[in-house]
């Protein structure tokens, strides 16, 4: 088995990571997405005219909801105690797109690469899902990890 693949143990089985022997400190990690929604809902969301009230504001607590809730929808995440949660819009007429930026911190023995993940890709979805009676051909992307710091393995960035 591929020793990179630490979900596993040695016969095979997947298995969550024993993170009791790691070290307490700050781990950051900072993801994001993009939704792409056309002229007339990205001239919606801009606007705040939507039907269904403040799709930025809904998507940013549906971010920070998810982060939360990470280990309850990935099975071998472990429960973090978050520091902090963040997400912040980006507008990008150009492309008729939202990008959704999420920064995610803790202090403790594992990182918050998923809960940042999570938390973009759940507020694309609720960016969607307060925007689909204008129209639903919207399409959901580039969702990647663009940063993390703390931990054994140090800092990334992409």
């Amino acid at each position: 088995m591929n020793e990179k693949l630490n979900h596993f143990d040695a016969a095979g089985n997947a298995i969550m990571v024993d993170v009791g022997q790691k070290n307490l400190t700050e781990r950051i990690a900072i993801a994001s997405g993009k939704i792409f929604v056309g002229d007339e809902i990205f001239s919606v969301i801009k606007s705040g005219s939507s039907k269904k009230g403040d799709v930025l504001g809904v998507a940013r607590i549906a971010g920070i909801m998810a982060a939360k809730k990470t280990s309850d929808v990935i099975p071998l995440c472990h429960p973090l105690p978050l520091s902090h949660c963040a997400l912040d819009f980006e507008m990008l007429p150009e492309e008729s797109a939202v990008k959704v930026i999420a920064t995610v911190k803790t202090t403790w023995a594992t990182g918050v690469e998923m809960e940042a993940l999570h938390a973009v890709t759940i507020a694309l979805l609720t960016i969607y899902d307060m925007c689909k009676a204008v129209d639903k051909k919207m399409t959901l992307g580039e969702i990647h990890l663009e940063q993390k710091t703390g931990g054994k393995s140090g800092e990334f960035i992409f």
